[in-house]
């Protein structure tokens, strides 16, 4: 208590602390010994926590040497973080141009999937189409949610300090390989288990390609596309755009596009050593998996990526499953020769309501980040009730929903003409399958952005990170979603006998 008082007084002289600025000091100081206070400023209640957990803002700062307790005290409902702020236009713009790189990635992935459909691998091991969702669902599960993490760190000002930025960015990065390795081996045997039961038989040759190719190809995909990412933050941070408009949406611009290269041609790759050299197959699996403890290691030294080494499995890992249930949809549709034209399609549909809905759920993260505290709710928002509140309620937030909803079937026809462009420009989509496939992908995004805004208030009232936890959900949801309506369009104009082409 004396040593305190000291500090208290030391502050008050050297720094010209003001009254409520003494108190905040006070309960940061007892926060960071393990005390729990309330305490009272002229304008508001704030609570500090006991314990650090996934809702404290990424990176402590007094952990760092870079203390925020000579800043004047500012309410919570301003803004505090210096996040820009945007005008309908500016939103626009800037959600616009990644966002249609991001539909033209996925374009590409669609049309590179039914090429490779064709190759040996993929006839010989159906189970490989399971793996499709699962794998490209994981830039949700990793890439977004660390885009999405990192842009609310940079409108905190949690990475103006150089030591801050690249301690948090090491972190996260050791920590994405770690959840790489392992979602890659757990889907693999996902998609061996679901292949079992819809066949009866799975040899076990077949399991350890789809083991090595599942991991090798999660792996990769997720160092490249980290580090692109960490790109893409600091260069918005830099030239002064907002981050969570851009940074979601550019992770999956070519995320679907590099990662099925990577599947197809690891797949081929080792399929052609399964009869002569097994042992390769072995050996892959075992050199990925004994780098775990390093990235462990790395990840547990820093405080938020440590938080999530041990709270931040639930979210992907259910969000793996749900994936590859939408796999099982994909793999059973291709087979029937009358559906097999969605294969180009479904990597279209998913990835664009992945993309709107990353970033909605992004935009709130960062919002509830920088203007309430855990577990506390904007006014009105105590409910999930009312679906209207999603987009016609007050707020930046609010308009950013409108927006992403009013994108969809004009970006969904610029790629349509994209793929029929890309086949050669010999046939044209039918009008009814137009129609149907725009509808399919308007009310998947619609109910996307409202579970968006029902399940991110949701984890922030739980003292949940929305960062880490929502957008695996929303990705995985939406490949759902995305692969099912996509079905019964095929499927009901199959019914009526339209081809889907003119």
């Amino acid at each position: 208590m004396v040593v305190q008082e000291s500090q208290d007084t030391k502050l008050t002289q050297s720094d010209s602390v003001c009254p409520s600025q003494q108190n905040r000091s006070n309960t940061s100081l007892s926060q960071f010994s393990g005390s729990s206070q309330h305490f009272t400023s002229n304008e508001n209640i704030y609570y500090e926590p006991e314990e650090y957990t996934e809702t404290d803002f990424l990176l402590p700062n007094q952990l760092y040497g870079r203390s925020r307790l000579t800043r004047s005290p500012q309410p919570k409902d301003a803004n505090v973080s210096g996040a820009p702020e945007e005008s309908i236009c500016s939103m626009v713009v800037q959600i616009l141009v990644p966002f249609l790189l991001a539909g033209l990635g996925t374009v590409s992935a669609g049309m590179l999937l039914n090429i490779v459909q064709s190759w040996e691998v993929f006839q010989e091991i159906t189970e490989i189409l399971i793996l499709v969702p699962a794998v490209l669902g994981m830039k949700g599960n990793l890439e977004m949610t660390l885009a999405s993490r990192l842009s609310t760190a940079v409108n905190a000002g949690k990475m103006d300090s150089p030591r801050e930025k690249w301690m948090l960015i090491a972190g996260n990065l050791a920590l994405k390989q770690l959840q790489a390795t392992v979602l890659g081996l757990l889907a693999s045997l996902m998609a061996s288990l679901l292949g079992w039961m819809a066949e009866g038989q799975m040899p076990f040759n077949h399991i350890m390609l789809l083991c090595s190719t599942s991991v090798s190809t999660a792996f990769v995909a997720s160092l490249l596309q980290g580090i692109v990412m960490v790109g893409v933050i600091i260069g918005s941070k830099r030239i002064g755009i907002n981050p969570d408009n851009v940074a979601t949406p550019i992770a999956a611009s070519f995320g679907d596009l590099i990662t099925l290269a990577l599947l197809a041609c690891f797949s081929q790759w080792f399929y052609s050593f399964i009869e002569l050299y097994p042992y390769v197959l072995y050996l892959v699996n075992l050199s990925f998996l004994c780098l775990i403890p390093a990235w462990v290691a790395v990840s547990s030294k820093h405080p938020a990526s440590e938080i999530l080494l041990h709270t931040g499995w639930e979210p992907i890992i259910t969000a793996m499953l749900i994936s590859s249930i939408g796999g099982v949809i994909l793999d059973k549709t291709v087979l029937d020769p009358n559906l097999a034209g969605i294969i180009v399609y479904a990597p279209v549909i998913n990835g664009v309501g992945g993309n709107l809905v990353s970033i909605q759920s992004s935009r709130i993260s960062t919002h509830l980040h920088l203007k309430h505290s855990p577990g506390e709710l904007p006014v009105g928002r105590q409910s999930c009730s009312n679906p209207w509140h999603t987009f016609f309620g007050s707020g930046a937030n609010h308009r950013s929903a409108k927006i992403l909803l009013l994108l969809v079937i004009p970006g969904q026809l610029i790629f349509l003409h994209a793929i029929h462009l890309i086949k050669g420009g010999h046939t044209l989509p039918s009008p009814l399958f137009t129609i149907a496939f725009l509808f399919a992908s308007l009310i998947q995004v619609l109910i996307l952005l409202c579970m968006a805004d029902c399940l991110v208030h949701c984890l922030w009232r739980r003292g949940k990170d929305p960062d880490s936890y929502s957008i695996p959900y929303l990705t995985a949801l939406g490949d759902l979603l995305g692969t099912a309506l996509l079905s019964i369009a095929f499927l009901m104009l199959w019914c009526i006998g339209d081809s889907g082409s003119v």
